[in-house]
């Protein structure tokens, strides 16, 4: 069946962190930008994707509606993944990498959203597997002082998480999260945060301090050949991958990591996850997804873990949105997830959250 219109809708949904202790609020991301598209194929099906859209939603916006949609509209959508190949080959004059992918993952999203409909299926089952929930980590914002870091660890733990990630990168912000006990594990993503030389002061200490992996140490984050090099040097398991796009950067990428970090909304969607899955099982490595994010790509993503064996842990951003796009959106309980055997990804959005929320 072929698509008919290619619509997106643009949220921007305010949250706040859990941490309720004395300090001074919190400055610097407090909002989600949210890229939806709405996808309807010419017998009345319609699919919900998600594009990439921190701080970047409407170049995102622009490159679905001049870029992505001239091209997509009244193509065949029964094979999603060389339609997929195809409009990457078309646009790759613009680059595989950031907006045109970010783009490109929203459409590819909500097309497979439309195939597990047509077929009455969850996107997991319509893969030819599923399990009925997932183990969660809690992925706490960026606070910066010991008492914080250490009360919303305590937090998590409480809830039963039995992994929290920080986005911390000094060695006493880490080690306060490592003092609540050894009975949890932690990491850190640093965000590209160390220089080469603080990576190697700092990984031996996160060595000592037993972290479960480090993620995206050093700037860039596709070189590749250094974090091999300090993988083997300190021992210390790395990740990365959030920031890669396609399965041909993952090719490059997994051999340097104990834990690939595809994100369904930036890498090129369902069909360039997949791709990065089976390099990952040729690699006997476990994926640890990337999902700071509540719209139609934490659904998606569900569903991937769902079908994938070697899927590890999923990503839960551990804040409080004023509002979630969709209906009935499966959240933590003692650290796991369930994850719902409806339709394709299992998203509805909620039309008055649509309403409330957009900006365009």
């Amino acid at each position: 069946m072929r698509i008919k219109s290619i619509d997106t809708v643009t949220l921007k949904i305010p949250f706040g962190d859990l941490y309720d202790g004395p300090r001074a609020k919190r400055r610097g991301w407090t909002e989600f930008d949210t890229l939806l598209l709405r996808i309807e194929t010419e017998d009345g099906l319609v699919g919900w994707g998600e594009a990439f859209a921190y701080s970047c939603a409407s170049a995102v916006r622009a490159a679905v509606h001049d870029m992505i949609a001239p091209l997509a509209i009244g193509r065949d959508t029964s094979d999603i993944p060389a339609l997929n190949r195809d409009l990457q080959k078309e646009l790759h004059i613009w680059g595989r990498y950031g907006i045109t992918i970010f783009a490109l993952s929203g459409l590819d999203i909500a097309l497979w959203d439309i195939a597990g409909k047509r077929a009455g299926k969850s996107l997991s089952a319509l893969l030819g597997r599923r399990r009925g929930h997932v183990p969660a980590y809690a992925s706490l914002v960026r606070y910066g002082g010991a008492e914080p870091i250490a009360t919303m660890t305590q937090k998590a733990v409480a809830e039963g998480y039995g992994d929290v990630k920080l986005h911390e990168v000094t060695y006493q912000a880490i080690a306060a999260a490592r003092a609540v006990g050894p009975h949890i594990r932690i990491t850190t993503d640093v965000n590209c945060g160390w220089s080469l030389a603080e990576a190697e002061e700092l990984l031996p200490k996160m060595r000592d301090l037993d972290l479960f992996w480090v993620e995206e140490p050093i700037f860039p984050p596709e070189d590749y050949e250094t974090l091999a090099a300090l993988r083997r040097r300190f021992g210390v398991p790395l990740s990365a991958g959030e920031n890669a796009c396609t399965a041909t950067e993952f090719r490059r990428l997994i051999a340097a990591l104990d834990y690939p970090q595809p994100s369904v909304i930036k890498v090129g969607g369902v069909s360039e996850f997949l791709a990065v899955a089976r390099l990952a099982g040729v690699a006997e490595k476990t994926l640890m997804p990337h999902s700071p994010y509540f719209g139609p790509g934490y659904w998606a993503t569900l569903q991937l873990a769902a079908h994938l064996e070697h899927v590890g842990l999923f990503e839960f951003l551990y804040v409080r949105p004023e509002a979630f796009s969709g209906h009935d959106i499966p959240l933590p309980q003692q650290g796991h997830i369930a994850i719902p055997d409806m339709p394709g990804i299992g998203f509805v959005p909620d039309e008055d959250v649509l309403r409330r929320y957009r900006v365009a």
